[in-house]
Protein backbone atom coordinates (compact mmCIF):
# COMPACT_ATOMS: atom_id res chain seq x y z
CA UNK A 1 0.00 0.00 0.00
CA UNK A 2 2.93 2.12 0.65
CA UNK A 3 3.60 2.36 -3.07
CA UNK A 4 -0.07 3.12 -3.95
CA UNK A 5 0.03 5.80 -1.59
CA UNK A 6 3.82 7.69 -2.74
CA UNK A 7 2.70 7.28 -6.44
CA UNK A 8 -1.09 8.83 -5.70
CA UNK A 9 0.76 11.90 -3.24
CA UNK A 10 3.20 12.26 -6.44
CA UNK A 11 1.54 12.12 -9.46
CA UNK A 12 -1.49 14.51 -7.86
CA UNK A 13 1.61 17.08 -7.12
CA UNK A 14 3.37 16.97 -10.34
CA UNK A 15 0.17 16.96 -12.72
CA UNK A 16 -1.20 20.00 -10.35
CA UNK A 17 1.69 21.73 -10.88
CA UNK A 18 1.84 21.32 -14.34
CA UNK A 19 -1.86 22.05 -15.05
CA UNK A 20 -1.11 26.12 -13.35
CA UNK A 21 -1.26 28.20 -16.21
CA UNK A 22 -1.76 25.46 -19.00
CA UNK A 23 -4.22 26.08 -21.59
CA UNK A 24 -6.43 23.26 -20.39
CA UNK A 25 -6.90 25.77 -17.13
CA UNK A 26 -7.88 28.30 -19.86
CA UNK A 27 -10.33 26.19 -21.60
CA UNK A 28 -12.03 25.13 -18.09
CA UNK A 29 -12.34 28.87 -17.48
CA UNK A 30 -13.90 29.26 -21.21
CA UNK A 31 -16.43 26.32 -20.20
CA UNK A 32 -17.46 27.65 -17.12
CA UNK A 33 -18.55 30.81 -18.90
CA UNK A 34 -20.71 28.85 -20.75
CA UNK A 35 -21.89 26.18 -18.85
CA UNK A 36 -22.63 25.48 -14.59
CA UNK A 37 -19.28 24.49 -13.07
CA UNK A 38 -20.51 20.74 -12.15
CA UNK A 39 -20.93 19.72 -15.73
CA UNK A 40 -17.78 21.04 -16.99
CA UNK A 41 -15.95 19.15 -14.06
CA UNK A 42 -17.40 16.08 -15.35
CA UNK A 43 -16.51 16.36 -18.77
CA UNK A 44 -13.11 17.53 -17.80
CA UNK A 45 -12.89 14.27 -15.39
CA UNK A 46 -14.18 11.76 -18.02
CA UNK A 47 -11.77 12.70 -20.46
CA UNK A 48 -8.73 12.86 -18.07
CA UNK A 49 -9.17 10.06 -16.20
CA UNK A 50 -9.21 8.34 -20.17
CA UNK A 51 -5.43 10.26 -21.61
CA UNK A 52 -4.00 9.42 -18.30
CA UNK A 53 -4.67 6.00 -18.62
CA UNK A 54 -3.35 5.88 -21.77
CA UNK A 55 -0.31 7.48 -20.64
CA UNK A 56 0.00 5.30 -17.24
CA UNK A 57 -0.05 2.42 -20.18
CA UNK A 58 2.74 4.06 -22.33
CA UNK A 59 4.73 4.42 -18.71
CA UNK A 60 4.62 1.17 -17.69
CA UNK A 61 5.70 -0.13 -21.08
CA UNK A 62 8.63 2.07 -20.43
CA UNK A 63 9.32 1.09 -17.45
CA UNK A 64 9.66 -2.47 -18.22
CA UNK A 65 12.29 -1.91 -20.61
CA UNK A 66 14.38 0.39 -19.56
CA UNK A 67 16.40 0.38 -16.65
CA UNK A 68 15.62 2.71 -13.85
CA UNK A 69 18.95 4.65 -13.81
CA UNK A 70 17.99 6.02 -16.93
CA UNK A 71 14.59 6.17 -16.55
CA UNK A 72 15.77 8.80 -13.63
CA UNK A 73 17.94 10.41 -16.20
CA UNK A 74 15.65 10.80 -18.85
CA UNK A 75 12.59 11.68 -16.46
CA UNK A 76 15.14 14.55 -15.11
CA UNK A 77 15.82 15.77 -18.36
CA UNK A 78 12.10 15.69 -19.07
CA UNK A 79 10.96 17.57 -16.56
CA UNK A 80 13.92 20.48 -17.49
CA UNK A 81 11.85 20.48 -20.33
CA UNK A 82 8.17 21.09 -18.78
CA UNK A 83 9.79 23.55 -16.96
CA UNK A 84 10.99 25.61 -19.75
CA UNK A 85 7.46 24.38 -21.48
CA UNK A 86 6.00 25.92 -18.40
CA UNK A 87 7.93 29.11 -18.56
CA UNK A 88 6.88 29.46 -22.21
CA UNK A 89 3.36 29.71 -21.79
CA UNK A 90 0.06 28.29 -22.83
CA UNK A 91 -2.87 29.83 -24.40
CA UNK A 92 -6.21 29.21 -25.82
CA UNK A 93 -6.00 29.92 -30.00
CA UNK A 94 -9.36 31.94 -31.08
CA UNK A 95 -10.21 28.66 -32.35
CA UNK A 96 -10.13 26.82 -29.32
CA UNK A 97 -11.75 30.15 -27.57
CA UNK A 98 -14.65 30.08 -30.25
CA UNK A 99 -15.32 26.33 -30.25
CA UNK A 100 -15.32 26.61 -26.30
CA UNK A 101 -18.33 29.86 -26.84
CA UNK A 102 -20.22 28.02 -29.53
CA UNK A 103 -20.45 24.38 -28.01
CA UNK A 104 -23.93 23.58 -27.89
CA UNK A 105 -24.47 19.77 -27.59
CA UNK A 106 -24.30 18.40 -23.72
CA UNK A 107 -21.62 20.22 -21.69
CA UNK A 108 -20.49 17.17 -20.34
CA UNK A 109 -19.73 15.69 -24.05
CA UNK A 110 -18.86 19.04 -25.50
CA UNK A 111 -16.07 19.21 -22.75
CA UNK A 112 -15.34 15.89 -22.43
CA UNK A 113 -14.40 15.71 -26.20
CA UNK A 114 -12.30 18.99 -26.30
CA UNK A 115 -10.37 18.18 -22.98
CA UNK A 116 -9.73 14.94 -24.81
CA UNK A 117 -8.31 16.57 -27.78
CA UNK A 118 -5.97 19.34 -26.01
CA UNK A 119 -4.53 16.99 -23.62
CA UNK A 120 -2.95 14.40 -26.33
CA UNK A 121 0.42 15.07 -26.44
CA UNK A 122 0.03 17.70 -23.79
CA UNK A 123 2.99 18.14 -21.06
CA UNK A 124 0.39 16.90 -18.26
CA UNK A 125 0.44 13.50 -20.59
CA UNK A 126 4.06 13.53 -21.05
CA UNK A 127 4.54 13.48 -16.89
CA UNK A 128 2.01 10.92 -16.66
CA UNK A 129 3.71 9.01 -18.50
CA UNK A 130 7.16 10.19 -16.99
CA UNK A 131 5.66 8.90 -13.60
CA UNK A 132 4.35 5.84 -14.49
CA UNK A 133 7.40 4.72 -15.69
CA UNK A 134 8.84 4.47 -11.79
CA UNK A 135 5.46 4.59 -9.68
CA UNK A 136 2.85 1.77 -9.86
CA UNK A 137 -0.25 2.47 -12.48
CA UNK A 138 -2.95 2.78 -10.63
CA UNK A 139 -1.53 5.13 -8.07
CA UNK A 140 -0.17 7.07 -10.80
CA UNK A 141 -3.45 7.07 -12.78
CA UNK A 142 -5.47 7.76 -10.04
CA UNK A 143 -3.19 10.60 -8.61
CA UNK A 144 -2.71 12.33 -11.91
CA UNK A 145 -6.66 12.23 -13.04
CA UNK A 146 -7.43 14.28 -9.37
CA UNK A 147 -4.64 16.34 -9.57
CA UNK A 148 -5.72 17.48 -13.14
CA UNK A 149 -9.29 18.05 -12.06
CA UNK A 150 -8.46 19.81 -8.63
CA UNK A 151 -6.12 22.58 -10.94
CA UNK A 152 -9.04 23.31 -13.14
CA UNK A 153 -11.89 23.15 -10.57
CA UNK A 154 -9.44 25.73 -8.60
CA UNK A 155 -8.99 27.49 -12.10
CA UNK A 156 -12.89 27.82 -12.20
CA UNK A 157 -13.22 28.64 -8.12
CA UNK A 158 -10.97 31.47 -8.33
CA UNK A 159 -12.10 32.79 -12.14
CA UNK A 160 -14.91 33.28 -10.71
CA UNK A 161 -14.37 34.89 -7.60
CA UNK A 162 -11.53 37.08 -9.53
CA UNK A 163 -12.97 37.45 -12.85
CA UNK A 164 -9.69 37.22 -15.61
CA UNK A 165 -7.42 38.59 -13.23
CA UNK A 166 -4.96 35.58 -12.13
CA UNK A 167 -1.94 36.04 -10.99
CA UNK A 168 -0.92 34.36 -14.35
CA UNK A 169 3.23 34.85 -14.61
CA UNK A 170 3.26 34.39 -10.71
CA UNK A 171 1.90 31.25 -11.31
CA UNK A 172 3.69 30.18 -14.22
CA UNK A 173 7.19 30.91 -12.99
CA UNK A 174 6.25 28.72 -9.35
CA UNK A 175 5.18 25.76 -11.59
CA UNK A 176 8.53 26.10 -13.62
CA UNK A 177 10.63 26.60 -10.55
CA UNK A 178 8.97 23.27 -9.07
CA UNK A 179 9.59 21.62 -12.21
CA UNK A 180 13.27 22.48 -12.32
CA UNK A 181 13.75 21.63 -9.13
CA UNK A 182 12.25 17.82 -9.52
CA UNK A 183 14.12 17.30 -12.79
CA UNK A 184 17.56 18.15 -11.00
CA UNK A 185 16.79 16.11 -8.48
CA UNK A 186 16.30 13.65 -10.40
CA UNK A 187 19.21 13.92 -12.78
CA UNK A 188 21.20 13.87 -9.93
CA UNK A 189 19.58 11.27 -8.40
CA UNK A 190 20.02 9.34 -11.50
CA UNK A 191 24.15 10.19 -11.79
CA UNK A 192 24.56 8.87 -8.11
CA UNK A 193 23.23 5.14 -9.13
CA UNK A 194 24.85 5.27 -12.49
CA UNK A 195 28.74 6.20 -10.82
Amino acid sequence: MEGFLAALVISFGVIFVAELGDKSQLMALAFATRYKPVPVLIGITVATAVVHLASVAIGVGLGSVLPTDWISLIAGVAFLGFAAWTLRGDSLTEEERRKAEKATKSAILTVGVAFFLAELGDKTMLATITLATQHGWVGTWIGSTIGMVVADALAILVGRMLGRRLPEKAIQYGAAALFAISGLWLILEAVAELT
